[in-house]
């Protein structure tokens, strides 16, 4: 199962940070000069160091998702909805696991 660690109780992080660390990661990209040091500048409250970490924490809880580690969540349908919309990447998702 995933580590769980960007949500974790022992995480310093406030869902605002965690917002713009997300934001901060499609802005700033791969090519971009001193990445980390712009993105912990972008977040406030940490360093480069705490940012690169929480980037390869991030990583390791995609690598997790995708290789089927973490189950898809089981939504409850609405009683009083007949027809549930699946989007199709989900679709695609549970058709690989009945595969």
């Amino acid at each position: 199962m995933a580590s769980n660690t960007l949500s974790s109780p022992n995480s310093r992080w406030t869902t605002k940070q965690n917002k713009l660390f997300e934001n901060a990661l499609a802005i700033y990209d791969e090519e971009t000069t001193d990445r980390w040091y712009k993105i912990a500048m972008f977040v406030g409250g940490t360093n480069e160091v705490e940012v690169k970490r929480r980037y390869e924490m991030l990583l390791e809880d995609i690598k997790d998702i995708e290789s089927g580690k973490v189950p898809l969540p089981a939504y409850k349908r609405n009683a009083g909805c007949s027809k549930v919309n699946i989007s199709n990447a989900e679709q695609r998702l549970r058709n690989l696991k009945l595969n």
